[in-house]
């Protein structure tokens, strides 16, 4: 098995979090998400520990929203003292809907757009990572309308490739994202940012990729962020206090794919970072780290219903499943592998190959190729292993599929987090204008009256 939490009980079903996977799909139907809270908070508190441990000026990880976006695993990451970054509106709500303090979040991304900028500065956002030059005098002219001054990290871009699949990689010269160090630009965006009004710099961003299961490319990364910092010191007469070092932790998904010590690896880069510190006479600043697949990724199983099993002959096989890319894209995106299992017979040997095909009307809807699996039958449930990254937060309504629930396990005992979509969920709105007739708390009737919203 890829996770302690996967065991196999005397009927020799498969089990995640001690609970049978066959009861969980039997009780609450599939595609199912089932989650483990008992590993995510593990994972959070090594972070969390390792932070505090090895930084001398102390850090604080920061929930990468994107990874798992929905109001319980705010509220989780809230008990256990961490903060969140949000990438939108809609993952700033969630947060703020489930009671997470604003001045613990960071709003990343390198679209904001107005409405989103407004909002972040209304609701107290401790920091917003400015994307670039026009985004800058966007959020200038939003914290002047509502007379405040925001403190922001400025998003640079270190010229590190992390050697990951490139659909990952964000940290090169060319990235989408933020401003490069290399061509001088980085430097006059930090001139711009502390003579523009209503805008307090706080210290810097980068983030490289994701899948990184080594500390160097983040060391290498600090080596550069901290000789960009000390340029600013020497140039413009500003030390930053704060450098957010991104996230990118790596997850295991297939056997033989590393599995990193978390703490080990938060102590080489605190170590690193603290000795380059050091030689350069430069204050260790306040670190902050990203840790979102890390955290939820393993976390994660998701259960299907084998619908039919199809042999070529001399071909290949496929087993068709009631879910799919609507419910996980990202064989479809980017190629991602899985582990599959039959979970009524996790304890045979794996001695069938099939493509797990996916239920929507695209031949590019699959889980994977050439999967080794237990011989399945139609009815059987299928797992899928390590999908709590990017799955729920990539779900699509394609072919108007709704999108399946979460369980969250805790201590044996499963709860429904996020209900299962219905028919009617999927006509509400658009079309039967029915989504703002009821407003349920203070809150919601805020943020509709912020945006012009009327039921």
């Amino acid at each position: 098995m890829l996770q302690d939490n996967h065991t196999i009980n005397a009927a020799g079903h498969f089990c995640v979090g001690g609970v049978d996977a066959v009861t969980l799909a039997q009780t609450y139907g599939t595609p199912l998400y089932v989650m483990d809270e008992a590993v995510l908070r593990a994972k959070m508190r090594v972070c969390a520990d390792a932070m505090t441990k090895y930084l001398p000026a102390g850090g604080m990880p920061l929930f990468a929203s994107k990874a798992l976006c929905c109001k319980e695993m705010y509220r989780i990451a809230g008990s256990e003292g961490l903060g969140a970054d949000v990438v939108s509106g809609g993952e700033l709500y969630t947060a703020l809907a489930a009671g997470f303090p604003a001045e613990k979040l960071c709003f990343h991304g390198s679209a904001k757009t107005m409405d989103e900028l407004r909002f972040a500065v209304s609701a107290g956002v401790g920091l917003i990572a400015v994307d670039n030059d026009e985004e800058l005098q966007n959020l200038s002219r939003a914290a002047g309308e509502a007379g405040r001054t925001q403190r922001v990290l400025l998003r640079v871009t270190p010229g590190i490739d992390p050697h990951t699949f490139a659909a990952v990689n964000t940290g090169m010269v060319d990235s989408k994202f933020g401003v490069a160090i290399e061509t001088g630009q980085a430097m006059e965006f930090t001139r711009a940012a502390l003579e523009t009004p209503h805008i307090a710099l706080a210290g810097f961003h980068c983030h490289i990729g994701s899948q990184i299961a080594e500390s160097k490319p983040f060391t290498d990364a600090a080596d550069i962020m901290t000789a960009f910092m000390d340029e600013v010191r020497t140039e413009c007469g500003y030390t930053a206090g704060i450098l957010n070092l991104g996230g990118g932790l790596a997850v295991p998904y297939v056997a033989g794919d590393p599995d990193p010590d978390y703490d080990a690896l938060i102590r080489e880069v605190a170590e690193h970072l603290t000795a380059r510190c050091a030689a350069l006479h430069y204050p260790a600043p306040y670190v902050l780290m990203e840790p979102g697949r890390g955290i939820v990724g393993a976390a994660g199983v998701t259960l299907y219903t084998v619908q039919s099993v199809k042999t070529i002959t001399g071909y290949k096989s496929y087993i068709a499943i009631d879910g799919g890319m609507t419910d996980d894209p990202r064989y479809a995106l980017y190629g991602s592998q899985y582990t599959v299992l039959i979970a009524d017979r996790a304890g045979e040997p794996k001695d069938f190959t099939a493509d797990v095909a996916g239920r929507c009307c695209e031949s590019g809807d699959l889980i994977g190729e050439n999967m080794p699996i237990q011989t399945p039958r139609a009815g059987d449930t299928l797992a899928v292993l390590v999908t709590g990254a990017y799955n729920y937060s990539m779900a699509s309504n394609y072919n108007r599929v709704p999108r399946p629930p979460i369980v969250m396990l805790r201590d044996g005992v499963p709860r429904v987090v996020v209900r299962r979509e219905t028919y009617e969920d999927l006509v509400a709105w658009p079309g039967g204008c029915t989504r703002f007739t009821a407003r349920s708390d203070a809150f919601s009737e805020k943020i509709f009256d912020f945006f012009g919203f009327s039921s």
